[in-house]
């Protein structure tokens, strides 16, 4: 007769023979994982190796690149906008190296910087929009008429390229040496803009800008800017609106200029003016502005070319 112990002595070594056999299978389960897992280890590492050289590779393609067109640049340019005027516009994350280095390409092209005028981050700041619209209104010439949008980024760019630009028919100021002081008094005054001493009308106009906005109203600060531009370039000989890396995404002025058709039409943008080649670039891109022409130049994804004159695929 089979008692009660028995049962339960029974019971107790099925246990004991089920859990020997999840640790001895276990044991060996592990062994094959683990096994598997370095040689995937060994595999990633190389891949990553692989990877970090031929980053390494294309970092010094693009050094040299960069060296060369930095060396070639000035020959480049070279009389491409002899006897022309430049006022040099930046917003406040404009790399001053990127500025200098622009500013004396422009002298290289045969034109004069009459001006430097930077923009401050109250300028672009939402939160400072209804501010900036009416000090705009407020120094507004007398006998210039402002664009019917009321956005305060076209209202700027048609104040500034009413006093810091000259008719595009011929070359004549659009307005008096008073009420240029007067405007950039009155916008300084406000706290949107600081100039980089005597500022004079010039012909053509360059707004160089940093990368993209980021954090709350960063699609309206980048708007602001754009808007700023467009209308800068309708109120001269023409502009360009130049930027670092990441300026081309949405929300990056560049970007936001080339997904609006009328302001692409007529603005022409640089989105890689952090390096030799876009700064070049920026200086035949004038050069195109002022024989009516106007381009989406540099390397993001929604650039029709690297530079005027050069077919997308290089040709």
């Amino acid at each position: 007769m089979i008692s009660l112990r028995y049962h339960i002595v029974s019971i107790a070594a099925c246990f004991l023979a089920l859990a020997l056999g999840v640790v001895l299978g276990s044991t060996a389960l592990n062994g094959a994982l683990l096994s598997g897992l370095a040689g995937q280890k060994e595999d990633l590492g190389s891949q990553v190796a692989d990877l970090e050289a031929q980053r390494n590779t294309l970092n010094a393609r693009l050094g040299d690149a960069d060296a060369f067109a930095g060396a070639m640049g000035p020959k480049v340019v070279a009389g491409q906008l002899d006897k022309r005027s430049v006022v040099l516009v930046t917003t406040e994350d404009a790399k001053p190296a990127d500025r200098d280095a622009l500013k004396q390409l422009v002298g290289q092209a045969g034109a004069a910087v009459t001006g430097e005028i930077q923009l401050t981050e109250a300028f672009s700041d939402p939160m400072r929009s209804d501010q900036l619209r009416d000090v705009v209104s407020r120094l507004q010439p007398a006998g210039v008429q402002f664009p019917t949008a009321g956005d305060p980024g076209t209202l700027a760019g048609a104040l500034l390229g009413s006093v810091a630009l000259l008719n595009k028919d011929n070359a004549q100021p659009q307005s008096t040496p008073v009420e240029l002081a007067a405007a950039l008094g009155g916008l300084t005054d406000g706290g949107f803009l600081k100039t980089g001493g005597d500022v004079k009308p010039a012909q053509l106009a360059i707004v160089l800008t940093g990368s993209k906005y980021t954090g709350d109203g960063a699609g309206d600060r980048a708007s602001t800017i754009a808007r700023f531009a467009a209308q800068l370039d309708r109120s001269g000989a023409g502009t360009v609106l130049a930027g670092d890396a990441g300026s081309a995404d949405g929300t990056g002025a560049i970007g936001v200029v080339r997904a609006d058709t009328s302001s692409t039409s007529i603005l022409s943008t640089v989105d890689n003016a952090e390096t030799a080649a876009g700064r070049v670039t920026t200086i035949l891109a004038l050069r195109e502005q002022l024989e009516g022409g106007a381009g989406r130049y540099g390397i993001a994804g929604n650039a029709q070319a690297p530079a005027p004159g050069i077919a997308a695929d290089g040709n």
